[in-house]
């Protein structure tokens, strides 16, 4: 059998209120006049255009060369609006090749853009000028074509068909983008032999409307059966892109398929993954995977002088990983299967994946003897995995340990990731530890136990001229240190560092900047320097205006939907503690200061506070808030949107001076 990375084709959806399919038929250039009226409504009505209707369907072929094949086809339509709709016309297709012979190959394109003219329908093919092919790398070619006299009211198709040999992935089917759909419809019709694992996902529920058993014929003489799922989903609005989420398939409707068994005549039942125990002892005889880190000849020779004597499990842990930190470098791709045969053939190279590195992590922590496990996830990018058999979804590990019943996780692809902290990239709420020698695996929560922790002091004096001077003092912890060290680190000096700091931050001329504890880890990431701010104190008359939480406000509320159907994600806790001192002249007074106020989510799920105090010729304001969750359900979504409103306005509240008369 041969094998293909997934490829998710996205269907799009859109809100009318009568079914599409009654009243339509799917052929290509049968074209009725009335869907040249179509038009968006409702929450669509700005749509760029829309997705009149997208029909895919996926069958199998034998022939006596490749074996079966299954063979992938698409007819989608589109209704163009606006100008913003025109990049519809050009289409892209993947397709993938192994280092074997194996392949997919697009068998045919029709493409044709139609337009009304004085009352008339005008049809324009596509041309054989209009069609491209891209060798992305030696496995990716993609087919572009471009559709020609695209205007305004256009209706455009593509209808194509692919026949591939990597039948232990089908191709998967998305029923949501980003411009609203009419209709969207899936046939799959999988024969005797195989047995699949369905993953859908999304939240929208997608109809089967059909799951029956029909006569198949596939190898001459031979009487089959398969059995045909039909997938529907009508009347489905754009989707509407919002902040703090993982990867859009998470939240789309969609299907996927991965093959868990096959059975031929006469045969045995051939399991591929049907289980978690077979899954990982699979990984265990897996020569770039269990064997690679039971392969100890090279790390053995490194413990001695890496360790000195160190009996302290914590200890151990921290040199190893320093270690392997430092003298291999992340090649930026992710993977949970090593490049090589061996950890020293990566250390030769000092470079490797995620897979390389942290395989050879757990590698040497094993020969240390310390209880380490490998972990696989699947990044936020990637998407959640399903949780049942599906070595497919996974495409990253860590190392897993428990030090003094406590769930560490190691990362060692960032120099900069402390122990017990992983990328953002990797926070996805859900790992599987697996113990390669019992065979055995359990999922783990991982949620951050670093917050995004930032502190900002200011201590400012105002002058008669309305100029701001005095210091900033900044501290950073958990995931805002790793991303100021990330940032630092990949400026190319601290003179470009600091132009891109005061990009957005209007009037504001610094010196004598420091930064402390780069290279300390475990410590408070500090900045300070000297400041002199100007144009952010407006005077009228003999009252000036001053909003002290400066270049630190919150601008806009991230929530901007009525409602929210899925939740909101932000991967790690949020802390922000702002503190602005302002001394100010002698004939100024305070003439008005906004109200202190404290805002809660129930529960204490998240609390806003921000006070305002004037004594003397000083003022104090300080505001603080908490998202001291990582993951907020939609029915929270509410309350969240509630709370950062509330952020927005009073940190955009004004203090008014009023000058003395002279």
């Amino acid at each position: 059998m041969k094998i293909k990375t997934l490829f998710l084709f996205v269907g799009i959806i859109i809100s009318q209120l009568t079914s599409y399919a009654q009243k339509k038929e799917f052929k290509f250039g049968k074209i009725a006049p009335e869907e040249f009226q179509t038009k968006a409504t409702g929450k669509d009505s700005a749509a760029a255009a829309i997705k009149l209707f997208d029909v895919g369907s996926c069958r199998f072929e034998y022939n006596q060369t490749n074996g079966f094949v299954y063979v992938f086809e698409r007819h989608i339509r589109y209704k163009i609006l606006t100008k913003s709709g025109y990049d519809l016309a050009n289409y892209k297709i993947g397709l993938y090749r192994s280092d074997n012979s194996s392949k997919e190959d697009l068998n045919n394109m029709e493409a044709s853009t139609y337009n009304m003219v004085d009352g008339k329908m005008v049809v324009s093919k596509i041309t054989k000028d209009a069609k491209f092919t891209e060798e992305f790398n030696k496995n990716f070619t993609y087919k572009k074509f471009a559709l020609p006299n695209v205007k305004e009211g256009s209706i455009i198709e593509f209808k194509y068909t692919i026949k591939s040999d990597f039948i232990r992935n089908l191709r998967g089917w998305s029923f949501q983008s980003d411009i609203p759909t009419l209709y969207s419809e899936y046939n799959v019709k999988i024969p005797e032999y195989f047995s699949y694992k369905t993953n859908t996902g999304g939240y929208l529920a997608i109809n089967r409307t059909k799951h029956e058993d029909i006569n198949a014929s596939y190898i001459t003489g031979v009487t089959s059966t398969a059995t045909y799922d039909q997938y529907v989903l009508e009347n489905v609005p754009a989707f509407k892109n919002e902040s703090f989420i993982t990867t859009v398939e998470d939240y789309i409707p969609n299907i996927e398929f991965e093959l868990r068994s096959t059975q031929f005549p006469g045969e045995r039942i051939y399991d591929y993954n049907g289980s978690w125990p077979k899954i990982i002892k699979e990984l265990a005889e897996d020569e770039n995977f269990g064997l690679f880190i039971n392969r100890n000849s090279y790390t053995k020779s490194l413990l001695p002088n890496l360790l000195k004597g160190e009996t302290d499990t914590l200890a151990i842990t921290k040199l190893i990983f320093d270690y392997v930190k430092n003298n291999i470098k992340w090649n930026e791709e992710r993977g949970k299967y090593a490049s090589s045969l061996n950890p020293k053939a990566v250390f030769d190279k000092k470079s490797g994946s995620s897979a390389d590195i942290n395989l050879i992590l757990i590698n040497l922590l094993k020969e240390a003897k310390i209880n380490v496990r490998p972990l696989l996830l699947s990044t936020r990018d990637n998407g959640m995995h399903p949780g049942y058999p599906m070595i497919t979804k996974f495409n990253n590990v860590l190392a897993h340990l428990v030090i003094k019943n406590q769930n560490i996780l190691l990362d060692a692809t960032d120099k900069d990731l402390p122990i017990g902290m992983i990328s953002y990239d990797n926070l996805n709420h859900e790992g599987l530890s697996i113990d390669l020698k019992n065979v055995d695996g359990r999922w783990i929560m991982m949620e951050p136990t670093f917050a995004n922790e930032k502190i900002v002091n200011y201590n400012l004096v105002l002058d008669k001229e309305n100029k701001l001077k005095g210091t900033i003092s900044q501290y950073a912890k958990g995931y805002a240190a790793l991303n100021l060290r990330d940032k630092y680190r990949t400026t190319n000096n601290e003179t470009e560092f600091l132009k891109t700091f005061k990009k957005d931050k209007t009037g504001l001329e610094l010196s004598d900047y420091k930064i402390t504890n780069l290279d300390a880890l475990d410590e408070l990431l500090s900045e300070s320097m000297n400041v002199s701010i100007e144009d952010n104190v407006e005077e009228a008359g003999n009252l000036v205006y001053f909003t002290p939480l400066l270049f630190e406000r919150t601008k806009e509320n991230p929530f901007k939907h009525d409602e929210r159907l899925f939740p909101v994600d932000f991967a790690y806790p949020i802390k922000e503690n702002y503190r602005i001192t302002v001394s100010f002249p002698e004939d100024y007074e305070v003439e008005k200061l906004p109200k202190s106020t404290t805002f809660k989510i129930p529960d204490n799920k998240g609390t806003f506070s921000i006070t305002f105090l004037s004594e003397g010729k000083s003022l104090m304001v300080k505001s603080i808030i908490d998202i001291n969750k990582s993951f907020y359900t939609p029915e929270e979504y509410f309350d969240l949107k509630e709370l950062f409103k509330a952020i927005v306005e009073k940190q955009a509240e004004q203090i008014v001076f009023k000058k003395k008369a002279e």
